[in-house]
C-alpha cells in the first residue's frame, strides 16, 4: 500500500456488491439495459446463471461444468483466465505506470506494435483503438484518405462492425435499415471478381474489404480470389482491406486468414477481438508506410486521427502476453489440428443425417448448415419451421445442446440454418468428443420426428408467427 493511500475506496468492497445483488442480474438488465437480451435469453431457455470459468470451460451456480463453443464471439482466443495474461495484467497495475499522459512514448505500444507487425512483415505500421468495428473504421478512414476517393466496396452477407462507418460496410439489411444514409458503398458477391471490376473501373472506390472467411454463414472466398482482387485494386489504385477481427490470431490455422493464400498482402489489415486476452478491449489497424505517412502527413495532423483509450497499458500487456502464449503453446498449429480433427468428426456425419447438409470452414471457425431432407415425414416438419421462419431448426439444435449437453454454440446468423463453432483455441480432443457426441444424441433426436425438441419447435414457430 502507498503512502496516502490507507482508507481510499473503503466504502466500495466489490465481492460483497456481488454477493448481495448479483441475483438481480437479468432484472438490472430488463430495467436499465437491452430489455430485449433478458428477454430473448429466457424465451430459449439461455437465461443461465455462470459463477466461474477457465479454459474453455465455465460452470453453472450449480457447479455442472459447460463446454464454450463460441469463446465469446471469438473474444476469447486463450480461452478464459489465462495465468500468463492475468499476471501480465497484475503487473502492469502494479507497476503504476505514468498511463495516457498524450504527451510521451510510452514502450508497451511500440513493442506490441512491433511483435503484431512480425507476423505481417510487408506492413509497417499500426494504430491502436479499442475494438474491432474501431479497427475497421480506421481502415476505412485511412483508405478514403490515401487515395482521396470516395467509395468502398464489401461483400454479401459480410459483417465488419456496427458504428456509422463499419455498419455502411456491412452486407446484413437487419443491422443497417433504419440507419441511413451512410457512407457511399457498393456490395458485392464474396468471389464476384467481374462485378470488383466493373466497380472499379467507375475510378472512384478507394478500397475493398473483406472476410477471408465470413462469420455469417462461415462462408469462405473461393480459392484465388484474395490474389485475384488484389491485383485488381492494385492496378485501379485502390487498396485490399482484410479485416481478420475473428479470422486472425490464429483462428482458422493461420496467424491470418488470408494468410491460407499464397501472394496475399493486403494494404491494411484489422485486428482486434483475441488479441485482448479477453480481459482489455483492443483492435488494431496494420497498414503500410506510405498509408499511414499520408494520413499523418505533418505535425499539424498529429491528432488527426486518435483515440482516448487508444494504447492503454494495459490492453498493451494483454496483447503481448498474448501473443507470448500463441507462441509458447503453438496455438496457431494447434488451432489447425483440433479443428481438422472437428470438422473431419462432424463431415463424416453428412452421409447418416438427412438434415445435416454441409461441415465446412478453416481451423476452429467451422459451419455446420443443415438442409432439407428427402423423408416425407421429416421434410413436412422442415417446411413447418421454414415457413415460419427460416433459421429455426439450427436454434433448435442450439438450444439442447445447451440445456441437455452444456454445450455453448450460436446460431450464425439470422435466417441461416447454419450453426458456428469458434472454441477457444486450447480446445483438446476430450473437448472434440464431448462435442461431437452431444451433436450425434441431438441429430438422433431430430431425425426421430417427435419428442421434445420437436415440441420446442412447435413453440418457436407460434412466436415466429406471433412476432410478425
Amino acid at each position: 500500500m502507498t503512502p496516502g493511500e490507507e482508507g481510499r475506496g473503503a466504502g466500495f468492497d466489490l465481492g460483497a456488491l456481488l454477493a448481495a445483488r448479483g441475483a438481480e442480474r437479468y432484472e438490472l438488465h430488463a430495467r436499465h439495459l437491452n430489455h430485449q437480451l433478458p428477454r430473448m435469453l429466457r424465451t430459449i431457455g439461455f437465461d443461465k446463471v455462470y459463477e466461474r470459468a477457465e479454459g474453455a470451460h465455465f460452470w453453472d451456480a450449480e457447479g455442472n461444468d459447460h463446454l464454450d463453443m463460441l469463446a465469446g464471439f471469438g473474444v476469447m482466443g486463450l480461452g478464459r483466465h489465462h495465468p500468463v495474461v492475468r499476471r501480465a495484467l497484475h503487473d502492469v497495475l502494479d507497476a503504476q505506470l505514468a498511463d495516457l499522459t498524450r504527451f510521451d512514448c510510452p514502450p508497451l505500444p511500440g513493442l506490441l506494435a512491433e511483435k503484431l507487425l512480425s507476423y505481417s512483415p510487408h506492413l509497417d505500421r499500426v494504430f491502436f483503438g479499442n475494438s474491432g468495428t474501431e479497427a475497421v473504421e480506421t481502415a476505412l478512414k485511412f483508405a478514403r484518405y490515401a487515395t482521396g476517393r470516395p467509395r468502398v466496396l464489401f461483400c454479401d452477407h459480410a459483417f465488419h462492425g456496427l458504428t456509422a462507418g463499419s455498419l455502411s460496410v456491412n452486407g446484413e439489411a437487419g443491422f443497417r435499415d433504419g440507419f441511413a444514409p451512410l457512407l457511399p458503398d457498393t456490395r458485392i458477391a464474396l468471389g464476384d471478381l467481374a462485378a470488383l471490376e466493373r466497380e472499379l473501373k467507375r475510378g472512384d472506390v478507394a478500397a475493398f474489404v473483406v472476410e477471408p472467411i465470413q462469420g455469417k454463414g462461415v462462408l469462405a472466398a473461393p480459392p484465388g480470389f484474395l490474389r485475384a482482387a488484389q491485383e485488381l485494386l492494385h492496378r485501379h489504385k485502390a487498396l485490399l482491406i482484410a479485416d481478420e477481427v475473428q479470422t486472425g490470431l490464429g483462428r482458422t490455422g493461420d496467424f491470418y486468414a488470408y494468410q491460407h493464400e499464397p501472394g496475399v498482402e493486403p494494404d491494411l489489415v484489422c485486428v482486434a477481438k483475441a488479441l485482448s486476452g479477453g480481459y482489455v478491449p483492443v483492435g488494431a489497424t496494420l497498414g503500410k508506410d506510405w498509408i499511414f505517412k499520408k494520413v499523418y502527413s505533418s505535425m499539424d495532423r498529429v491528432l488527426v486521427h486518435s483515440a482516448s483509450f487508444g494504447s492503454n497499458a494495459q490492453a498493451m500487456a494483454a496483447g503481448l502476453a498474448v501473443l507470448s502464449v500463441m507462441e509458447d503453446e503453438h496455438l496457431v498449429d494447434r488451432a489447425r489440428t483440433t479443428g481438422d480433427l472437428l470438422r473431419g468428426r462432424l463431415a463424416a456425419l453428412v452421409d447418416e443425417y438427412e438434415l445435416l447438409h454441409e461441415v465446412r470452414g478453416r481451423g476452429l471457425m467451422i459451419g455446420i448448415e443443415f438442409g432439407r431432407p428427402s423423408s416425407l415425414g421429416l421434410r413436412s416438419r422442415w417446411t413447418m419451421l421454414q415457413a415460419a421462419r427460416k433459421g429455426l431448426f439450427a436454434q433448435m439444435v442450439v438450444v439442447p445442446l445447451l440445456q441437455k449437453h452444456r454445450i455453448l454454440t450460436q446460431v450464425s446468423g439470422d435466417h441461416l440454418e447454419v450453426i458456428k463453432l469458434i472454441p477457444p483455441l486450447v480446445l483438446d480432443a476430450s473437448d472434440v468428443d464431448r462435442f461431437v457426441a452431444a451433436f450425434r444424441e441431438v441429430m438422433d433426436e431430430a431425425h426421430a420426428g417427435s419428442g421434445l425438441m420437436w415440441d420446442f419447435g412447435r413453440t418457436l414457430v407460434k412466436q415466429a408467427v406471433a412476432a410478425r
